[in-house]
């Protein structure tokens, strides 16, 4: 399908128009990233995982320099801590607009995918005067971030969220009870809670089964345990119910947002080790000690303790978790990803059969 930019194939037994089998094949677009990452030092490993979403790179930023920093046994100051919540949902919001938006389009509405669009592109633009990118961010960094925000941040956060909840309420209008697309979606590609458990799937997937799973809440990370919010669940796991969670999901990252910017406290971003976090600029130009700093760095890397750790996100489509090998240098051993939509394709199969080539 077009749709899926040739990531996967689907090989379709059917019956008339009726699918008995589905064979998923995978690898049509294979990225490399763990074997890449092993040939370039910590630090480096960032816009690779821009490129693993590239609708919410923020998480996988955020994902990875958890996971690394777990392995330092270090923790980044508040601000960044705070900083860092606020662009993961920022970008959950982006994501399940993305979903929902050619979602809608698949099945006719296209005014509905123009407004999904617009709106996560006045979040974009937030997402560029925070990080200097729309899409490819590589804003994280081990140790805590790129770059601060501004003192007028949070109120143009809170400018363009309000947009946002306008511009949502008319898709909630053109979407959700409206007749053709609750024929199309209610009861199309039904996924019980206990096949879904059994097949790893996480995120939005699994809570529209009814389960009531979100690692923001069973393991809380940055400062997601200092915010209120509301877990959304639903009851059959068809495609009307993914539907509705997401939806959902985008209320309570609103919520969340207005929590964090109402909340952001001052101080540092970054860590105070020169061995993980490079120096300022005038440091490195005017001083020995930055110029040494620099170059042990960037030469070097980050010098993470042997050990291996797996650390787990909840990012907008399920469990996103990394695994890292150390060996005491400043490369990594291995760099393994679990990326939430690809452990969701052995699920397809289960969800398509018996339902219409046209659903």
């Amino acid at each position: 399908h077009p749709a899926t930019h040739g990531i996967i194939r689907i090989l379709l037994t059917i019956d008339g128009e009726r699918i008995r089998e589905a064979d998923i094949q995978i690898g049509y677009l294979h990225r490399a990233f763990e074997k890449m990452s092993e040939s370039v030092r910590w630090q480096q490993i960032f816009p690779y995982t821009d490129r693993l979403n590239y609708v919410s790179p923020l998480m996988n930023n955020t994902g990875y320099a958890l996971a690394a920093e777990k392995l330092l046994g270090i923790t980044v100051p508040d601000r960044a801590q705070y900083i860092r919540t606020i662009a993961c949902e920022i970008s959950r919001v982006c994501d399940h607009l993305t979903c929902i938006g050619p979602g809608a389009m698949e099945l006719g509405a296209f005014t509905a995918f123009l407004y999904c669009v617009e709106a996560r592109d006045w979040l974009w633009d937030l997402i560029e005067e925070m990080t200097g990118a729309r899409v490819t961010t590589s804003y994280v960094r081990i140790g805590g971030l790129a770059a601060d925000i501004d003192d007028g941040f949070c109120g143009r956060v809170e400018e363009v969220l309000k947009k946002v909840e306008k511009l949502f309420a008319d898709i909630d209008a053109l979407l959700t009870t409206n007749q053709v697309f609750l024929d199309r979606m209610k009861g199309i590609s039904p996924l019980p809670a206990a096949e879904a458990i059994d097949l790893g799937v996480t995120g939005p997937l699994l809570r529209a089964a009814g389960v009531k799973h979100d690692l923001r809440k069973a393991a809380p990370y940055l400062v997601y345990d200092r915010v209120e919010f509301d877990v959304p669940v639903g009851t059959a796991g068809d495609n009307y119910d993914r539907y509705l969670v997401r939806m959902e999901e985008v209320r309570q990252s609103i919520r969340i947002l207005r929590q964090l910017i109402a909340d952001v406290p001052e101080g540092p971003i970054n860590v105070d080790d020169t061995a993980i976090i490079l120096p300022e600029k005038r440091e490195a130009y005017d001083t020995i000690e930055g110029v040494v700093d620099q170059f042990m760095l960037i030469i070097d890397g980050i010098k993470v303790p042997a050990g291996e750790c797996y650390h787990a996100t909840e990012a907008a489509n399920g469990e996103l978790g990394y695994y890292l090998v150390s060996d005491g240098s400043g490369r990594p051993v291995k760099c393994r990803v679990r990326g939430p939509s690809f452990i969701h394709m052995q699920a397809v199969s289960h969800m398509v059969k018996g339902a219409l080539i046209s659903d």
